[in-house]
C-alpha cells in the first residue's frame, strides 16, 4: 500500500504528458479555413502538399499550423489620387479577394499572413493613382466611374496574380472631388442639359412647323388641280345632268331650259 502512491505518481505525470501532447498535437480547421502545415524538423513550411481543410487534425505537437481564411472577403480602401490635372481625388473602393486555396502553403512561405497589407493593398492603391491620374474630374464625377473601376480592377489583378491572391472584384463605391470642383461640374452638366433640352423643343416646333406646310401645300395642290379640272364644258354637263335628276322628281315644278347663266335651265317650283 505504501508503494501505490510511488508507482501511480509516476503514471500520473505521463498521463498528465500524454493529456499535454495531444492537446498540442490536435487542431481543429474551422468552416471556410484551411491549416498551413510547419514541421519544425522537416523543412519549415510545407508547400508541395494541400493546406490542411476544415475538421479535426492530429500533427506532431512539435510542429505549427497557421490557419488562414480561405473564403471571399471584402477589404474598403479609402485613398488620395490626383486626376490628370493634378486635383486631389478622394477614392473609396471595396476589394473582393480570397487567398488561392492550392498555393496557400508559398503564400504564407513568401508574404506571411500580413499578404493584405504586403501585397494586396500596395497593389490596389498603385493601380489607383495609375487609372485616375489618365482622367479629368469630370470624367470621374460622371460618365467614366463604370471604365475606371473596371480598368484598376484589370492592373490590380495583373500585380496579385503570381502572389497567390484571387481578386474577385473591385468596386468603385465613392468619387470625392473638391467642392469647388464638384460645383462646378453641376453648374456645367445643368446647363448643358437645359441646352439639349432647349434644342429639343427647336426642333420638334420645326418638325411641326414642316409638317403644317406639307400638308397646307397639299391642300393648295389639290385646289388647284380641281380649279384646273372644272371648264365651262364639264360645268355645263353637270348641270344638265342635275335637271335632268330633278325633271323626274315627283315634285310639282317648272322647267325653264335655257334661261340660265352660261345656257343652263332655270328650275322654278310651283310655289
Amino acid at each position: 500500500m505504501e508503494k501505490l502512491p510511488k508507482i501511480a505518481l509516476p503514471t500520473i505525470i505521463i498521463a498528465v504528458v500524454l493529456l499535454i501532447l495531444i492537446a498540442k498535437s490536435a487542431v481543429t480547421i474551422g468552416s471556410g479555413q484551411a491549416g498551413v502545415l510547419y514541421k519544425t524538423f522537416g523543412g519549415g513550411v510545407v508547400t508541395d502538399e494541400p493546406p490542411l481543410g476544415e475538421g479535426f487534425h492530429i500533427v506532431a505537437p512539435w510542429n505549427n499550423v497557421f490557419v488562414y481564411e480561405v473564403r471571399q472577403q471584402e477589404l474598403v480602401e479609402r485613398m488620395n489620387v490626383l486626376s490628370s490635372n493634378g486635383l486631389d481625388i478622394k477614392l473609396e473602393a471595396s476589394i473582393w479577394f480570397q487567398p488561392d486555396y492550392v498555393n496557400l502553403g508559398k503564400l504564407h512561405q513568401e508574404k506571411s499572413e500580413m499578404y493584405k497589407d504586403r501585397v494586396l493593398l500596395p497593389a490596389i492603391r498603385s493601380a489607383a493613382r495609375s487609372v485616375v491620374g489618365r482622367y479629368t474630374p469630370e470624367q470621374l464625377y460622371s460618365s467614366k466611374r463604370d471604365a475606371i473601376q473596371q480598368e484598376i480592377f484589370e492592373e490590380t489583378k495583373k500585380m496579385v496574380t503570381d502572389q497567390y491572391i484571387q481578386l474577385n472584384d473591385i468596386l468603385v463605391r465613392d468619387v470625392t472631388l473638391p467642392p469647388t470642383i464638384k460645383e462646378a461640374i453641376e453648374r456645367k452638366l445643368k446647363q448643358e442639359q437645359e441646352s439639349l433640352e432647349y434644342e429639343f423643343r427647336l426642333v420638334t416646333a420645326a418638325k411641326e412647323a414642316e409638317k403644317q406646310i406639307i400638308e397646307a401645300q397639299g391642300k393648295a395642290d389639290a385646289n388647284r388641280i380641281l380649279s384646273e379640272s372644272l371648264n365651262d364644258k364639264i360645268l355645263q354637263d353637270k348641270g344638265i345632268e342635275a335637271t335632268i335628276k330633278l325633271s323626274e322628281s315627283p315634285n310639282s315644278k317648272v322647267i325653264v331650259i335655257g334661261s340660265g347663266d352660261s345656257g343652263l335651265p332655270i328650275i322654278l317650283g310651283n310655289q
